[in-house]
């Protein structure tokens, strides 16, 4: 009778065999990883309306996300604002404004890519939640930390472009270059990270409020189309001001929608890391 035994050659190649098999495996998840943090494009349902998400990789305390890269625009914006260009059932949860009686714009441009503008917080909070409902993807505004790291590309620079404003102009609206007024987005540079218009044009509501635990004041940034140059440097905020909603020609008032501020607006935010419906529901509770 003759024992069998393994041989030491085969048991190499095995153990080779099986290392290859586990790198290969490592490798491919993590392309598919690599893969799936990239620029996307989201459509909103029932609509031939898209914008596009950038990814941005978190760091530290931050979290990655991908972060629209222009101002949420009026084509976005109305689809949640005006009922009538809404083709799909309101969603539970969603209310609206009432359609306003003036034209928040001034003038300065609805169509054709111009940013959103005049909306409070809880209206910009309203349109993320409502895309959600929309989409199934969790959206909401940015915090104050993530704006920062996203406006700044990785620099440490006054500006995310270097130290000083001379290359403003190429980059944001401002005094200097607006001619008072705001302009279409994605008419100047982006910065090192593919977005555009975080500087100047409209000052962009973030979560925070200026005292954490409270709910007014709350911070804008980025600056806006009437600043100077240093209100447009990442480190510079915009608190929120009551006057803002002192004029309301609404009937009944909106001072939950419409803000008196032309040179408001928003962009958002996907996290990496989706809540469930639940959870989801928990957050704009709270800020709603």
């Amino acid at each position: 009778m003759r024992l069998l035994t393994h041989s030491p050659r085969v048991d190499l190649i095995s153990v080779l065999t099986g290392l290859l098999l586990s790198s290969a495996l490592l490798f491919l998840s993590a392309t598919a990883r690599a893969q799936t943090f990239t620029t996307f494009e989201q459509t909103i349902p029932q609509s031939q309306v898209r914008f596009t998400m950038i990814p941005i990789a978190g760091k530290g305390a931050v979290d990655s996300f991908w972060m629209e890269e222009h101002e949420t625009t009026y084509e976005e914006y109305i689809l949640f604002q005006d009922e009538s260009q809404d083709h799909g059932p309101t969603p539970d949860g969603i209310t609206r404004p009432s359609p306003p009686y003036v034209d928040f714009t001034l003038g300065m441009g609805k169509q054709g890519g111009f940013p959103a503008n005049s909306m409070s917080r809880y209206a910009a909070m309203m349109y993320c939640k409502w895309l959600y409902k929309r989409t199934g993807v969790f959206y909401r505004l940015p915090t104050e930390a993530e704006w920062d790291y996203a406006c700044r590309a990785g620099t440490s620079t006054p500006y995310p472009f270097g130290p000083a404003a001379d290359s403003l102009p190429s980059y944001g609206w401002f005094a200097a270059n607006s001619n008072n007024r705001y302009h279409a987005v994605k008419q100047l540079k982006p910065n090192a990270w593919g977005l555009y218009d975080m500087l100047g044009n409209v000052a962009e509501w973030t979560l925070d409020a200026e005292t954490p635990g409270t709910k007014w004041p709350l911070i804008l940034k980025g600056g806006c189309y009437r600043d100077a140059a240093a209100a447009l440097q990442p480190s510079a905020r915009l608190l929120s001001d009551r006057k803002w909603n002192a004029r309301d020609p609404q009937i009944p008032r909106s001072k939950w929608w419409n803000t008196d501020a032309p040179f408001i607006g928003f962009r958002i935010v996907r996290p990496v890391k989706q809540p469930d419906a639940a959870a989801a529901e928990e957050f704009y509770n709270r800020y709603l």
